[in-house]
C-alpha cells in the first residue's frame, strides 16, 4: 500500500500574505492560485494550500524537516524578520533553539498564529 500526504488546507485571514510569509521564510516559491487556494509547494511534493476565512482561526502546527545548512539559512531569515522564536512548542523558552535528538529546532508563529517548526532531526531519531 502506498499512502502519501498530498496537500493540506491552511486557514488564513489573508491567504496571499500568509502564503508569501511561509515561502519567504522557508526560501520557497508561492505557486499560482488554484481555485480558492494559494499553494506553497514543499520539496517533498506536499502543498500547503492557503484559503481565506473570516472566522477565528484555531492555530495548527506545521513542522518542516530541513538540513543543517537550510536550518542556518531559515533561522537567519527568522531573525532578520524580527520574529520571536522558541525552543519549545509551548512558547516557554523564547529566543532559544533546541537540540532534540542531536539536531536543532525552533518554533515561530505565522501571521495567523499557526505554530511553525523547523528541525534538523526527526523526533525519536536518536541523540539527546
Amino acid at each position: 500500500m502506498t499512502v502519501e500526504l498530498n496537500h493540506t488546507i491552511v486557514a488564513a485571514h489573508d491567504k496571499k500574505v500568509s502564503a508569501q510569509f511561509l515561502a519567504d521564510i522557508l526560501g520557497l516559491e508561492v505557486s499560482p492560485p488554484y481555485g480558492p487556494f494559494i499553494p506553497v509547494a514543499i520539496p517533498n511534493a506536499v502543498t500547503l494550500d492557503y484559503m481565506d476565512t473570516d472566522v477565528p482561526i484555531t492555530p495548527q502546527h506545521y513542522a518542516f524537516l530541513v538540513s543543517e545548512e537550510d536550518f542556518d539559512e531559515i533561522f537567519t531569515r527568522i531573525e532578520a524578520a524580527g520574529l520571536t522564536h522558541w525552543a519549545d512548542p509551548y512558547h516557554h523558552r523564547p529566543d532559544e533553539i533546541n537540540r532534540n535528538d542531536g539536531g536543532r529546532g525552533t518554533y515561530f508563529d505565522d501571521p495567523n498564529g499557526h505554530r511553525l517548526e523547523i528541525l534538523t532531526r526527526p523526533y525519536g531519531s536518536g541523540g539527546n
